[in-house]
């Protein structure tokens, strides 16, 4: 089984997104200095200020599993530390979030638990939860489901800004455990557990040792503060390069930060894949190179750093050496185990 059988098609969006892109210059001057394919957009309101970074997302079909379960506030927490880990690719701490909430019918119990759980993460990152939208749009959405926007905006100063022009060959890679799919794969992972019949939310496979609605709804971890741990200790120009391994695993999202003539080299053996990925895997039978394209395997954001800086644990996160960069005319080369 493969993403697109989910309905999920990458490729498509891809090309897509390759013909909208003259239209989406048209509208920039100078003070745009990011291009399309950053994790966060760059814009600096006038010379020598700082820049502001700001990305927009959603949890996907992870809604589904938190309307299944009747828990609505955990996807709050998902969307608002995805946007967090967005931005800080780019160096940026947040500064305010707004949010997006669309229904056929507004529940007055849905609502309030999932802006909850926006205000918990909120919180947690030290960023403003200054408002958002929220829409009824009746025959729109199914009775009972709802979907989730988020919008972050954070700064950054330009001599902390990180751009990938740090990395060289040599540089080492760590990864930083992620809490489970966080918010990426969700449409195949439940054509694999559901669909077939072969799960329930409340059934406790040998493999988890926890419900499985449990292991899905797990919240999308921030790593903001494992970077300000590094950057308290070494400074802001120790982390050469950041990759939040979202919608497209490895393969899509390590690229992104890594210059043109150098190549990530990703050892997958290097870290015990968690059982839940283990467990999609093995029901779907899919291919380990599709795996490593849709999920994250169990790590959440690479780190790229000098080859003599040891990470060590990062605020009580253990992060785990996977990679190196080497020069190279791709930029990344996932070796699969």
């Amino acid at each position: 089984m493969k993403y697109a059988d989910s309905g999920v098609n990458i490729d498509a969006a891809t090309r897509a997104l390759a013909r909208a892109k003259a239209a989406v210059r048209s509208t920039w001057d100078a003070r745009v200095k990011s291009d399309l394919g950053a994790f966060g957009g760059l814009f600096q309101p006038a010379p020598g200020e700082p820049l502001l970074v700001a990305s927009t997302d959603g949890v996907g079909t992870k809604v589904l599993v938190a309307v299944a379960a009747r828990r609505w506030d955990t996807v709050g927490q998902d969307l608002v530390n995805h946007c967090v880990d967005d931005i800080l690719v780019q160096g940026a701490e947040p500064l305010f979030f707004l949010d997006y909430f669309a229904t056929g019918r507004l529940d007055e119990d849905v609502l309030p638990a999932v802006l909850a759980g926006f205000a918990v993460a909120c919180r947690e990152n030290g960023c403003a939860l200054l408002g958002g939208e929220t829409a009824e749009m009746p025959g729109l959405y199914a009775p009972g489901h709802f979907d989730l926007a988020g919008t972050i905006v954070g700064r950054v100063r330009e001599d902390g800004l990180i751009d990938g022009s740090l990395v060289r060959a040599g540089d080492r890679i760590w990864g930083l455990p992620s809490t489970g799919l966080h918010t990426n794969g969700y449409s195949l992972a439940r054509k694999v557990l559901f669909e077939s019949g072969a799960f329930s939310l409340s059934d406790r496979p040998a493999e988890l040792g926890v419900p499985l609605g449990d292991a899905l709804l797990a919240v999308h971890r921030s790593y903001l503060p494992h970077a300000r741990s590094v950057w308290a200790a070494h400074g802001r120009q120790a982390i050469h390069a950041l990759a939040h391994i979202t919608g497209g695993g490895f393969y899509d999202n390590v690229p992104r930060v890594i210059p043109e003539g150098l190549c990530a080299v990703i050892d997958t053996t290097a870290w015990p894949v968690p059982p839940l990925f283990r467990l999609i895997a093995d029901r779907g039978a899919i291919p380990p190179a599709e795996m490593y394209r849709v999920f994250n395997m169990g790590i959440g954001m690479c780190v790229v750093v000098a080859s003599d800086l040891d990470l060590g644990r990062m605020a009580g996160l253990e992060a785990v050496p996977i990679g190196e960069v080497v020069a190279g005319p791709v930029r990344v080369d996932v070796r699969l185990g």
